[in-house]
Order: C-alpha cells, then sequence, then structure tokens
C-alpha cells in the first residue's frame, strides 16, 4: 500500500500489525480528484476515512450563506471519527479533496469489532475527539478576538506542516479563496495580507499557490511566539 503504512495512524498505534493489516485489508480503496467530494454535511455517517495520499479540507456553510473551511487533513490523518463515537450519526461538515488524494475507508461495523478486541483504541478515539474540540475552541476565540489580518497569517503559518518538513521555503497549493475560507474572512483581505507580505519578502505569491520563505517573520507578524 502506497503512503502512510498502517501504524502511522494514531488511533491504531496500539493494535498489533498482524490484525491491523487485517482491518486494512477489508477497508475499501477509494480516490478522489481536485474538488471531489467525500462526503456532504448531514450524510449518514457510518465509515471512518484514513488519508493515504492528498489533502482534504473539511467545510461548513454558515447560516449567512459563506463557506468556512474548519481543518485540512493531510497523508496519517483520519476523519469522520464521530462516525465510530455514536450509532445513526450524521456527517458534521463537508469534506473534499483539495488535490488528486487517496483514502481507505473502514465501515464502523469493522471498527467495532477491532474495538473489542483491543479497548485501548477507546482511549485514543477519545483523545482524537478531544483534540478536535480544544482546536474548534482556539479557532472561536480567534474569531472573536483577533482581526482578519492576524487570522489569515496564522492559517498560513499552521498549514506549513501539511505541505513541508523542517524550517525552509514551504509552498502552499491553495487558492486564496481556500485561505478566506479557512481565516473567515473574504479574498479581497487575504490578498492585501498576502501582497503585504510578499513586499516585505516573508512570501512570494503564484497562480494557486504561495512559497512562505520567511516564515519566523510572518510569525511575529500573527504575534505567536513560537511555530507549532
Amino acid at each position: 500500500m502506497s503512503g502512510p503504512r498502517g501504524r502511522e495512524w494514531p488511533l491504531f498505534a496500539s493494535v498489533p500489525a498482524e490484525e491491523l493489516r487485517a482491518v486494512l485489508e477489508v477497508a475499501r480503496r477509494r480516490t478522489f480528484d481536485r474538488g471531489e467530494v467525500v462526503f456532504h454535511r448531514g450524510d449518514p455517517a457510518d465509515t471512518l476515512h484514513l488519508v493515504v495520499r492528498g489533502h482534504f479540507a473539511a467545510r461548513i456553510v454558515t447560516p449567512l450563506g459563506d463557506a468556512a473551511i474548519l481543518d485540512v487533513h493531510r497523508p496519517g490523518d483520519a476523519f469522520g471519527e464521530l462516525a465510530l463515537a455514536e450509532p445513526d450519526a450524521r456527517r458534521s461538515a463537508t469534506v473534499a479533496a483539495l488535490e488528486s488524494a487517496e483514502t481507505r475507508s473502514l465501515h464502523r461495523d469493522d471498527f467495532v469489532r477491532l474495538r473489542r478486541r483491543h479497548p485501548e483504541v477507546n482511549t485514543v478515539l477519545v483523545a482524537l475527539l478531544a483534540e478536535k474540540v480544544r482546536h474548534a475552541s482556539e479557532r472561536l476565540v480567534e474569531a472573536h478576538y483577533e482581526d482578519a489580518e492576524t487570522r489569515v497569517r496564522r492559517r498560513l503559518l499552521g498549514l506549513l506542516p501539511l505541505y513541508a518538513d523542517g524550517e525552509g521555503d514551504c509552498e502552499v497549493p491553495l487558492t486564496q479563496e481556500d485561505l478566506a475560507e479557512l481565516a473567515g474572512t473574504s479574498r479581497a483581505t487575504v490578498n492585501r495580507v498576502l501582497r503585504d507580505e510578499e513586499r516585505r519578502g516573508a512570501l512570494e505569491l503564484h497562480r494557486g499557490r504561495t512559497v512562505v520563505r520567511d516564515r519566523q517573520a510572518l510569525a511575529r507578524r500573527a504575534r505567536l511566539e513560537r511555530l507549532r
């Protein structure tokens, strides 16, 4: 199997390798083109998706009709955990591929059998869900108390670990519309902030992508004491 091995998904860290291989063998391989929807908000939630290749955005539409990206998932991540936590659950967001991508789709019934044999998986699942709640709480506080320009810089910095390791230059292949949805602001605001950072030498703008050159300077202007 290309992409992450089963051991690289934190949810399965405590599962014996032989049994994990058996679980992944029954998982369905799914491929997606750029922009293709994995599932829509409100759909029945009966599968967990393990990201093998590419990146996926979880989106919602606000009561005002604006789109907002809640999170971006990379290889080694899992999404759709709520399907495993409660029966008859519904999807809380629409998830779509940001590029050509691939997942392994694991049905709830298969996961339930795995949890019965390895109860420690429940602890990891609870920790993953708790992390998502913490992350959502941080975003809510930012939305109320940070200006849009700061949010744009922070969302851009937060994307860097998804696309590159280390401290060198990093290309983020998302459009300004995508960044606006992540930051909860307009494309015009994103463009203004990125143009300002380009003049300062922190990044370079290209069609449909941004190359970050100086993440430390960007972090200072985002009022981050350290990079995560």
